[in-house]
């Protein structure tokens, strides 16, 4: 599942984040976009029990995977 959250105003890019997490199964990569790294993001995530993979992408934009 990709879920582009470019373009979004603070805190809607972690609260639609949080919602998809909620229906990730076993096994499946939730990827994010954000036009920014998503700082308080990765607290949450870990607090919930998952990993994720942070990549800067040419155009200044992040790209997250996220996982357990």
């Amino acid at each position: 599942m990709i879920l582009d959250n470019r373009g979004l105003e603070p805190p809607q890019p972690m609260m639609r984040t949080l919602a998809a997490l909620e229906g990730l199964g076993e096994g499946e990569v939730l990827t994010i976009i954000n036009d920014r790294r998503p700082m308080f993001l990765y607290e949450q995530l870990e607090e919930l029990g998952y990993q994720q993979k942070t990549e800067q992408q040419p155009d200044g934009s992040f790209k997250i995977e996220i996982f357990r």
